[in-house]
C-alpha cells in the first residue's frame, strides 16, 4: 500500500467512526426525548465536542490530502463526498444536539397521546433504518443501500408535513398543551431536516462509488 492510499484508507475509517457516532447521538437525543431522560441527553451535549473536533480533523485531513496527493479522477471525487458527508453528519449531531438540549431546559414530559397523533415512532423508527442503510453503504460501497433511503425520506416528508394539521386539532382539543405540542413540532421539522441530510449522504456515496450523479437524473 503506498502512502496515498494509506491516507485515503486513513481517511475513509476516520469518517466511518465520524457516521457511527452521530448516529449514536442521534439514537440517544430521540430516546432521551421520549422518555424525557435529562441524564442521557447531558450525555449528548457532552459529547457534542467529540463530533466537533472529529469534524475539524477531517477537514483538514481532506486539506492535507488534496495539498500532498493532488488527486485526480476516483480520489478526487473521493475526497470531495468525503467533503461533503463529514459536513452533513456534522449538522446531524448539531440536531442531535438541539433535541436533548429541550431534555435539559424543560421540566415538562411531552404527554404520550402527542407523540401518537404524530407517529412520531415511525418517524424515529424511518430515521433509524435511513441511517442504517448509509452505514452499510458507506461500508461496503454498496449502492442499493444508499438507494434505500430516498423512498424512506418521503415518509419523514408526510409525517412532517400533516404533523402541524395535527398538533394544532390537540391544541385545541386542550390548549394546556400548547408548549409541548410546539416542541414537538421543532423536533419533528428536526428530525425532517436530518432524513434530508441523510438522503445528501446517500447521493455523495453513490456519487463517489458509481460516479452517479444522481441530481440531475432525478430531474428527468
Amino acid at each position: 500500500m503506498d502512502n496515498a492510499e494509506y491516507q485515503r484508507e486513513s481517511l475513509n475509517q476516520t469518517v466511518f467512526d465520524m457516521l457511527t457516532l452521530c448516529t449514536t447521538q442521534l439514537e440517544k437525543a430521540c430516546e432521551a426525548f421520549i422518555s424525557h431522560d435529562s441524564d442521557l441527553a447531558e450525555e449528548v451535549m457532552h459529547t457534542e465536542n467529540r463530533v466537533n473536533a472529529m469534524d475539524i480533523r477531517i477537514e483538514k485531513d481532506c486539506e492535507r490530502f488534496l495539498a500532498l496527493f493532488n488527486p485526480v479522477a476516483v480520489d478526487l471525487r473521493f475526497v470531495m463526498a468525503i467533503l461533503k458527508i463529514n459536513s452533513d453528519l456534522e449538522r446531524i449531531g448539531d440536531h442531535a444536539f438541539n433535541i436533548s438540549s429541550y431534555v435539559v431546559e424543560e421540566e415538562h414530559t411531552i404527554p404520550t397521546h402527542l407523540f401518537e397523533a404524530v407517529e412520531f415512532d415511525k418517524m424515529i423508527d424511518t430515521v433509524k433504518s435511513m441511517m442504517e442503510n448509509i452505514t452499510v453503504a458507506y461500508e461496503e460501497k454498496d449502492v442499493k443501500s444508499a438507494r434505500k433511503v430516498f423512498k424512506k425520506d418521503k415518509v419523514l416528508d408526510k409525517i412532517n408535513i400533516k404533523s402541524f394539521k395535527t398538533l394544532e386539532a390537540e391544541i385545541q382539543k386542550d390548549p394546556a398543551v400548547i408548549k409541548e405540542a410546539l416542541f414537538l413540532f421543532s423536533v419533528v421539522k428536526k428530525l425532517e431536516r436530518v432524513g434530508d441530510l441523510i438522503k445528501n449522504i446517500a447521493e455523495d456515496i453513490i456519487f463517489y462509488t458509481d460516479a452517479e450523479i444522481l441530481k440531475h437524473k432525478r430531474k428527468k
